[in-house]
């Protein structure tokens, strides 16, 4: 088995870039039915999860290509091969044509309509008005000062090391944080290193990972694991204290990758519901019309071996309270709270 000390993303976009250009210098004719059939053989050539999503390719062909022939609008054509797309059921996923993108409504209708946080009782019961902005990072402490509580929306704001410092001393008589990273779509990957950083850091295994090498639906290349680095941030004196990350269905790709992460240390522990997944590494390349489209080219091993694209399940499951919402308790929170608290 192969092995990497860093975040395998400069292999990756080599790769890639392979790939776009190899699909690209093709001469195709630029009809709807070959633009249709195009985009379905490169689906199945490449495309990583159809094993985990439970999808019949071949019966996805059968009910979309009688909907194309060659007399069909660009605005129709564009309809039928965007639903072909979602059936993947895939955030990763685009169509990008020059008057319309296609997302994958089945994704974002889970990430917004099972959300698992109430953002104005986080605000108004836990950060307060009183709150402090470090950074990306919204922050308070709560029971009586003794849980630190960081709000971190997203991983595509800039994670900095001395910002991290600066909230680690800020807090230090807490006995351990709260990092609420419900609904943070994911983003910078690098953002994942800098975070895990601040930890006991040992070359431990972080997960592995696989890019799709070849024409069939199992055609993988060798796994590649992904190791922490060989030293913490703080140098001789890593976070230990107990860490709940909180993630909900809203928390996708980049927090999907950083919540398996946490397998690899002893004081992360996960609460809240099912991340949105989004494990895999997109790519694509451009169809004969000139539109352009990208789908996931890699999977994602967690350190149990389990393949958690269909969302990764927290240590432990606490669904918001409708009844605690409306007296301004998280008790999302609270369960985690208490767990640092015990």
């Amino acid at each position: 088995m192969k092995k990497t000390y860093l975040f395998i993303f400069g292999l990756l976009a080599f790769v890639f870039t392979s790939c776009e250009r190899a699909f690209m210098e093709q001469d195709e004719p630029k009809n709807p039915v070959n633009v249709f059939d195009y985009l379905w053989n490169q689906v199945d050539r490449n495309y990583t999860f159809f094993d985990v999503k439970g999808i019949n390719w071949d019966s996805v062909r059968e009910e979309y290509r009688p909907k194309i022939n060659d007399d069909l609008k660009n605005d129709s054509l564009f309809r039928v091969c965007a639903a072909m797309l979602n059936t993947l059921r895939d955030g990763h996923t685009n169509l990008i044509s020059g008057f319309d993108v296609s997302r994958n409504d089945s994704v974002y209708y889970k990430m917004y309509a099972e959300k698992n946080i109430n953002t104005e009782v986080v605000l108004l019961h836990y950060l307060t008005v009183n709150h402090h902005t470090t950074g990306s990072f919204k922050h308070n402490a709560i029971r009586d000062g003794q849980v630190a509580y960081l709000r971190y929306s997203s991983f595509s704001d800039d994670v900095n090391e001395s910002v991290l410092k600066y909230l680690l001393k800020y807090y230090k008589s807490c006995r351990g944080i709260i990092l609420d990273l419900r609904q943070n779509g994911g983003g910078s990957m690098s953002n994942i290193a800098t975070l895990l950083s601040i930890f006991d850091n040992h070359h431990q295994p972080l997960y592995k990972t696989q890019v799709k090498s070849g024409p069939g639906h199992d055609d993988f290349a060798e796994a590649v694991t992904v190791y922490a680095a060989d030293s913490s941030l703080l140098g001789q004196n890593p976070y230990t204290k107990p860490v709940a990350v909180l993630i909900d269905r809203g928390s996708y790709s980049a927090t999907s990758f950083f919540a398996i992460c946490t397998q690899a240390y002893d004081n992360l522990r996960l609460f809240g519901d099912y991340s949105g997944g989004g494990l895999g590494v997109p790519n694509g390349g451009v169809l004969p019309n000139g539109w352009s489209y990208r789908f996931s080219v890699t999977r994602t091993i967690a350190l149990d071996g389990q393949n958690y694209e269909n969302g990764v399940p927290p240590d432990t499951r606490v669904l918001l309270d409708p009844a605690c919402t409306a007296q301004g308790i998280d008790n999302v929170i609270e369960t985690a709270a208490d767990w640092i608290m015990q």
